[in-house]
């Protein structure tokens, strides 16, 4: 007898019964807090490294911890991308050692990183166009959503191509 879970690991994403994806934005939160904290006394404030390398530490060592599955995760409500945003405005904020009144915009604007809503956006086009050129013709087919009948305003991950950036 198998037994019912409310959550299941497939391939290191975390899927929860209604693909809400919060339990995987939370256990990939504290993944990145973990990783943060080992790191921290290279890229941290007092860390004598220089910008650009605390830069290409972050996003070889932590971005790919919450990139990795986000043409599917990303569909989620946009209070949990907000909580991977948020950490992603926190670890900028200890590179450059900015002052807590600087805004994020800034932050983010002059370190040339992208916000966390249009990594997501990126990641769903480049899947997208693999999608158009693969050479079964069954991915071809999850692109049709013509037929699709929607019950619900929740985002389903074809949405993300079309995501209007602010």
């Amino acid at each position: 007898v198998i037994p019912h879970a409310n959550e299941a690991k497939y391939l290191g994403i975390t899927m929860d019964a209604r693909l809400r994806w919060k339990h995987h934005i939370k256990k990939k939160k504290v993944e990145l807090t973990a990783k943060f904290r080992k790191m921290y006394w290279l890229i941290g404030r007092k860390s004598k490294l220089s910008i650009q390398n605390k830069l290409t530490l972050y996003n070889q060592v932590l971005k790919p911890v919450w990139t990795y599955g986000a043409q599917l995760w990303g569909c989620t409500a946009p209070s949990n991308r907000e909580i991977i945003q948020r950490f992603q405005n926190n670890v900028l904020r200890s590179i450059v050692d900015a002052y807590r009144y600087t805004r994020n915009a800034r932050l983010h604007l002059e370190l040339k990183v992208p916000l966390v809503d249009e990594v997501i956006r990126n990641q769903a086009l480049a899947h997208q166009k693999r999608l158009i050129g693969h050479v079964n013709e069954e991915a071809v087919q999850l692109l049709d959503v013509d037929g699709l009948v929607r019950r619900l305003k929740r985002t389903k991950p074809h949405d993300l191509w079309k995501w209007e950036l602010s």
